[in-house]
């Protein structure tokens, strides 16, 4: 494609975790001001209404249901640059952080490949905000190393297929993206791979959101708190010693949300 054809550039733009007040300076600049907005299902409502675009389109995905699949969102990406007379400056508003299990790189590579040009604006990932909205550092001197980030979600119908042993011989805290579902199979893992039963762990539904919830409990235990609770997706999975600290830190937090959040403990 030739420069002439290409009319539009779009942005990736990361929502943050849930409250529209947690989304970055940048990123809300080129939300109020874009011609055409392409949203997800996790983005702050706020914002959308906010936004001055003549052209909004949700592509929003649900566990099981999907408003557009991943290549017609590419696809539309393409087409709107490309438009005559179409928009040109286009968002593509993310949950949390496009490149951390946003599939904004697919997006990326969809525009590199059609010489549209593009613009990457992080966001605050769910994966650190979930455990700081309740009090918890994912990374303490006294208790771990470092941090990682994993899908809990297998690909298609294909298995849950991690490197379960180099997960716990890290010692690091893990976040488990996506993984309410799978959470189960996740612990007995875990566990089966030698980290310790009672491990503290801790699931974080909707954070920073009025509707944000917790449970706590020891590893073993904690699929069976998540059934009592009622935690839907979304929601993060957090395990490793510093996810013990939420009793401790919550009470003297201030929430996010407008609202007090509710948490349970088993």
């Amino acid at each position: 494609m030739s420069e002439r054809e290409v009319l539009g550039v779009v942005h990736l733009v990361g929502a943050g975790p849930g409250a529209a007040d947690l989304i970055t300076v940048r990123g809300h600049r080129l939300v109020m001001s874009c011609d055409a907005l392409v949203y997800d299902h996790l983005v702050a409502a706020e914002l959308v209404e906010a936004s001055q675009a003549k052209l909004k389109i949700y592509v929003g995905k649900v566990a099981g249901q999907h408003a557009m699949p991943q290549a017609k969102i590419n696809a539309l990406l393409v087409d709107l640059a490309t438009r005559r007379g179409g928009p040109s400056q286009i968002v593509r508003l993310k949950g949390g952080d496009p490149f951390v299990f946003g599939r904004g790189g697919e997006e990326a590579f969809a525009c590199l490949e059609r010489g549209i040009p593009f613009s990457v604006v992080p966001g605050v990932s769910s994966g650190i905000a979930a455990p700081a909205a309740v009090g918890v550092p994912l990374t303490h001197r006294d208790f771990t190393r470092g941090v990682m980030f994993i899908t809990g979600h297998a690909r298609g119908d294909g298995d849950l297929d991690l490197p379960w042993e180099a997960l716990v011989s890290s010692r690091f805290t893990l976040v488990f993206f996506m993984g309410v579902s799978t959470i189960e199979r996740i612990a007995s893992e875990l566990i089966g791979h030698g980290l310790d039963a009672s491990t503290p762990a801790l699931v974080v539904q909707e954070a920073t959101t009025p509707s944000q919830r917790h449970v706590t409990a020891e590893l073993s235990d904690v699929a069976n708190a998540v059934r009592i609770a009622e935690i839907k997706a979304p929601a993060l999975l957090i395990v490793g010693q510093v996810a013990g600290l939420a009793p401790q830190l919550e009470g003297r937090r201030l929430p996010y949300a407008p609202s007090k959040p509710s948490s349970h403990r088993l």
